[in-house]
């Protein structure tokens, strides 16, 4: 019985960082949409971006929408936690590398995200990737628990 309530507990936690993800991949990307062309200037003032800012002003915002759908749904959500931390570590290593060597630092993150400061952004983030972290851990652990019990 207590290794039931184990395996309901670790779903539920996993479910509510996929929730949090959707809510976050939401808004950002609806940010930015609606201020696309704030979003692409910016993309475009990167030193690191600048030549792909206009395919790449389309492509994080679809794959936000496309994540927060697969994250959604049970079935494409183990995956879709992995491409989730790989994005998230992205944008943290991209953040890092332009604060670290670029005298120019434009912020193209969109709403409310855009008032952190760097370092806030930064924990922010790594907030967010231990928690895909964690909901893979829980993921795969229910995975392999229920390949064993079938």
């Amino acid at each position: 019985m207590c290794n039931i309530k184990s395996i309901k507990s670790k779903v539920v936690i996993v479910e509510v960082v996929c929730f949090l993800y959707v809510l976050l991949f939401v808004y950002a990307a609806t940010s930015k949409l609606m201020d696309f062309q704030q979003f692409r200037v910016q993309l475009g003032q990167s030193p690191i971006l600048t030549a792909y800012a206009d395919w790449i002003a389309w492509l994080v915002p679809l794959t936000e929408y496309a994540l927060a759908i697969l994250l959604s749904m049970e079935s494409t959500r183990y995956k879709a936690l992995y491409v989730t931390l790989g994005l998230m570590t992205m944008f943290t290593t991209y953040i890092i590398l332009v604060l670290n060597f670029s005298d120019y630092i434009p912020c193209s993150c969109g709403g409310v995200l855009e008032d952190l400061g760097w370092t806030e952004h930064i924990v922010f983030n790594l907030f967010f990737i231990v928690l895909s972290i964690v909901a893979i851990l829980l993921t795969k652990d229910s995975r392999t628990h229920q390949t064993h019990v079938s």
